[in-house]
């Protein structure tokens, strides 16, 4: 028997043991909580039904992720009522204009980063999803059962309203905990956006709280019609059980109220690649002082049919986010954001420990700060450009820091995050 059959079995006799243990504790409960108990796990499982179509084959990662090989006809996507009757488009549009291709290294004055050969640790097994199908991260009971509703798991808090202010970043950006070290460009029509992503493993302090680095595409405002997509990698023990970098997206278009979710966990995004799964786990990544990892990620929007389209590294068109799914996005984007986010919970009264990037200062460099570079962004004649008036933000600089700059092998860029809580981070 192979490792990975090994590990297949021993996490089916794991959760074995788990189902009996709550059998036995199930029916030493009063009859009114056995009830309780009995419906949520009818609602989880049902739930469990929804989320996870049939497979034509599974393969386990090394991770112990389940990573189920879908029809493409059969996936999530189609479950939305604006697609019911979608005809997906297999052939993605015209790749933007200008856009460099990468070498398998990039040199940078300080040190060297590699682009990712198998870039997901499930790609490390010998085993493939066959044509015709999409690899997607199973969904598991557990999964469930950390959610405060099963049927918010996926998705975003509720952000609360509040009056706009000048740009659209700070009614946007300041919300629930959330800071920020990010670049942004805004006061033009923007049709995608393209970034080298340093991917780094930062340790969380609270399993409510993420850290994350992504970029978003943005139209609208908070007062509930806001558009985004977003795509990049983060850090969820919430969402994904352990402290894993994994490949993430995120849609909305109601301001994070009622639509969109993380990944495949709703309906909405039309995946056609067989060789990504969103969600999974992301391997390998930067060391401090040593190796350097990133991603590459565009986003940019068809112009014949509207479609918002994602590829991922050098090769691989991941899918796309269809039109119909938006209504400030139908146009154009109005404000492109490139940078890193975590969830300060506040725990003990102080500020979090949770480490943005690296968790260390831009100041100390290539190496041991995170970076974004390449950072272009898409016109409306699908052309990749420079992003031109690029400005930084941060709430709090003694937390999480941001400084940008350009070289001739970069083009622009820029250095994020920090460690959070610090003599400079009370």
């Amino acid at each position: 028997m192979d490792t990975s059959s090994r590990r297949h079995t021993f996490c089916r006799l794991w959760r074995h043991i788990l189902l009996s243990l709550f059998l036995l504790n199930f029916h030493a409960m009063p009859v009114s909580s056995r009830f309780s108990t009995s419906m949520k796990l009818a609602r989880t499982r049902a739930h469990l039904r929804r989320l996870n179509k049939p497979a034509v084959q599974s393969i386990v990662s090394p991770d112990g992720d389940i990573i189920d090989c879908v029809l493409l006809s059969h996936q999530p996507a189609f479950d939305h009522p604006k697609l019911k009757d979608h005809r997906i488009q297999m052939e993605p549009p015209a790749l933007p204009e200008g856009l460099k291709r990468k070498a398998t290294t990039i040199v940078e004055e300080e040190g060297i980063g590699f682009s990712l050969f198998k870039p997901q640790l499930w790609h490390y097994v010998e085993a493939k999803c066959p044509s015709g199908t999409v690899p997607i991260r199973r969904t598991t009971e557990s999964d469930l059962l950390r959610a405060e509703k099963i049927s918010h798991y996926g998705k975003k808090k509720h952000r609360p309203f509040y009056p706009p202010q000048t740009p659209l970043i700070h009614s946007s950006l300041n919300e629930n905990g959330h800071q920020h070290a990010i670049s942004y460009v805004e006061g033009d029509r923007y049709y995608g956006a393209k970034a080298v992503i340093n991917v780094w493993s930062p340790s969380i302090e609270v399993p409510n709280e993420f850290s994350l680095s992504q970029l978003w595409v943005l139209a609208g405002s908070f007062e509930g019609d806001l558009n985004s997509i977003e795509a990049g990698w983060q850090v969820s023990p919430d969402l994904y059980g352990d402290n894993n970098t994994r490949l993430f997206t995120y849609w909305t278009s109601d301001a994070y109220q009622a639509t969109g979710c993380y990944n495949l966990l709703c309906s909405g995004f039309v995946q056609i690649s067989d060789q990504i799964a969103l969600g999974a786990t992301i391997s390998p990544v930067s060391n401090y002082d040593d190796k350097q990892f990133d991603i590459d990620i565009l986003i940019w929007k068809d112009p014949r049919a509207g479609n918002w389209w994602m590829s991922f590294g050098q090769n691989c068109v991941l899918g796309y986010w269809p039109a119909a799914l938006f209504s400030s996005l139908a146009d154009a984007a109005t404000m492109v954001e490139w940078g890193g986010e975590v969830v300060n919970s506040e725990p003990g009264n102080r500020h979090t420990s949770t480490q943005m990037g690296s968790g260390h200062f831009p100041s100390e460099g290539f190496g041991r700060a995170s970076y974004f570079s390449n950072l272009q962004i898409v016109d409306a004649n699908n052309n990749l450009q420079s992003p031109g008036n690029l400005n930084t933000y941060s709430e709090n600089s003694g937390c999480y820091d941001v400084e940008d700059g350009y070289n001739s092998e970069w083009g622009y860029y820029f250095y994020y995050g920090g460690p959070g809580y610090n003599e400079r981070c009370p």
